[in-house]
């Protein structure tokens, strides 16, 4: 007798969910949803560029763009090289300094403006170094950079960590062999393998940086054409023209928006590799 080939399992195709987690799952949408619909249903549309290219606008957005790209500059000097600690290197107190890396990301932003002042204030741990050299960061554009830089940081460190870990070493250790010293495996080898993640963790970091609102407000204050960002520009429209603040609601909305759909499949969808 002729042994019987191994029955083939069936493909397993796309299931419909039971509706037991159907129904939840569709609240949960419509529950995200709604809040976001509302804005786009009383957005000032006919008088949108209007407002929109307003001085005071136009202003805080130059303002915003100006704090945002200082803020992935540093995010990207000093989180770069702290990803590659916490994905490479073996030492004492890695799960604590991954949590400090993790804390500005679930701190409420007050809070962390709070720290901000107590530590980087004129009566923080560092005031009186930084008085002696000349530099005040409590309200000031630089102040705005340290909060953003702050609350924004993290998600780059994480983003690319993640990645540094599912790297496999022996690329690095074969260019060690060959002579290149680590900067030099950092430039050609390391981050060229982990491009994809390293720029969704940049464009998280830049829309969070763009988007920063509690510790900027409370560590460098909402002054026009120094500490105003658009935020805090919603923020003030709201108590004076409430359209206004849908307007910069909605153009603040729509680039969170396009920074999520070009992260399709690189951020969102762990294990693929291209987008889809």
């Amino acid at each position: 007798m002729r042994p019987r080939p191994p029955r083939r399992r069936p493909r397993s195709g796309p299931r419909r969910p039971p509706l037991t987690l159907a129904a939840p799952a569709a609240l949960a949408a419509a529950f995200l949803a709604l809040p976001l619909a509302g804005v786009l249903a009383d957005a000032p549309w006919s008088g949108l560029a209007g407002r929109l290219t307003s001085p005071a606008v136009v202003t805080a957005l130059g303002l915003s763009l100006q704090v945002s790209a200082w803020a992935l500059l540093f995010s990207l000097l000093l989180g770069v090289p702290l990803a590659w600690l916490l994905a490479r290197a073996e030492f004492r107190g890695r799960t604590l300094l991954r949590c400090l890396v993790l804390l500005p990301m679930v701190l409420p932003p007050t809070v962390a403006g709070v720290a901000l002042l107590q530590g980087l204030g004129r009566r923080g741990l560092l005031g009186g170094p930084l008085d002696a050299l000349g530099v005040t960061l409590p309200f000031s554009t630089a102040g705005a950079v340290v909060a953003a830089t702050f609350v924004a940081m993290p998600f780059l460190v994480i983003s690319l960590e993640g990645a540094l870990s599912g790297l496999d070493p022996h690329f690095e250790e074969a260019a060690a062999t060959m002579g290149a010293g680590p900067l030099t495996t950092l430039r050609l080898v390391t981050l060229p393998m982990t491009g994809p993640s390293l720029a969704a963790g940049a464009a998280l970091c830049w829309a969070r940086a763009l988007g920063e609102f509690g510790a900027t407000l409370t560590f460098a204050g909402n002054l026009p054409g120094t500490t105003q960002t658009l935020p805090l520009h919603v923020y003030l429209l709201l108590q004076e023209d409430p359209a206004g603040a849908t307007a910069v609601s909605l153009l603040l909305l729509a680039v969170a928006a396009a920074v999520l759909i070009a992260l399709r499949g690189r951020w969102l969808a762990p294990g693929r590799t291209s987008p889809g």
